[in-house]
């Protein structure tokens, strides 16, 4: 299966999960950001990659918005020249609207992560040559608040499925890459590649995650992740300036636009247009 086959697997497989209180409502950009989403994997996956970098899961202002993983806005339309219609959930979080490539605010994670290989790389397919990117689970966990919920915070008895399916979609990018490494960006994901992918797997290592809720990448996410590369063998081309946070967007202020409340058993969403 090609990334894009794998992708709407997954997509069809986390459509039959359900996720209770506290989680309120479920975004699923596989499915409402499917264009955009299959544009990068048509343009930017490639079997010749030298390693899998596996994000967590996407973020409200990122991925949940592009259908791109750590996919600032500005980056994506910018440096990866993507751009395109963004449906809607089928149920939207009034505090985390979707308004895709519209959206006014900047995802710190994605900024870091896609201007990192943009000062560094300089091209993006240069960059996809080398990195194929990808997140180990698709799917946006918001509790009633707008407050983020992450797919290690869920209970057991949802966990648990939802894990099988993504251990299994994985297992499946990685048999079709064939990368030599691959590489969590963040200890969750480092944890489950190492899960899912047993011994007989490529060689499994870890970079720090650019969130800036971590006070390590706060202190010069670009040039600690390089030298985290180095060390697991991976050769970088020579840059500008290395380690420098890029200009992005406001990262303050909840966005005006309020949608119909999510509420009670939350499923993984589906979409309808605009």
């Amino acid at each position: 299966m090609d990334p894009i086959a794998i992708s709407r697997w997954l997509a069809r497989e986390l459509a039959g999960l359900h996720f209770s209180h506290p989680t309120a409502c479920v975004y699923n950009p596989l499915v409402y950001a499917r264009r955009p989403h299959e544009t990068y994997l048509r343009t930017y996956t490639h079997k010749s990659a030298e390693a899998i970098l596996l994000g967590m899961n996407p973020g409200p202002w990122g991925m949940a918005q592009t259908g791109v993983p750590f996919g600032e806005v500005d980056l994506v339309r910018g440096f990866l020249a993507i751009d395109g219609t963004v449906d809607q959930p089928t149920v939207v979080h009034p505090r985390r609207p979707i308004e895709g490539f519209a959206c006014r605010r900047s995802e710190v994670s994605g900024r870091r992560f896609w201007g990192w290989a943009r000062d560094r790389y300089r091209s993006p397919r240069r960059f996809s040559r080398a990195f194929l990117v990808a997140n180990y689970c698709p799917l946006v966990f918001m509790e009633e608040s707008g407050r983020n919920r992450t797919p290690d915070k869920l209970p057991r008895q949802e966990r648990e499925p939802l894990f099988a399916i993504c251990d299994e979609a994985l297992r499946r990018l990685v048999a079709w890459c064939g990368p030599e490494r691959v590489i969590g960006i963040g200890a969750f994901a480092t944890g489950r590649a190492s899960v899912a992918l047993g011994s007989a797997a490529p060689e499994v290592g870890t970079i720090l995650h650019p969130s800036p809720a971590s006070p390590a990448a706060n202190r010069g996410w670009a040039g600690q992740v390089e030298r985290q590369l180095r060390d697991l063998g991976i050769r970088l081309p020579a840059a500008g300036r290395p380690g420098a946070d890029p200009p992005g967007r406001r990262t303050s202020g909840e966005p005006a636009p309020r949608r119909r409340p999510a509420g009670g058993r939350s499923r993984a969403a589906g979409s309808r247009r605009k």
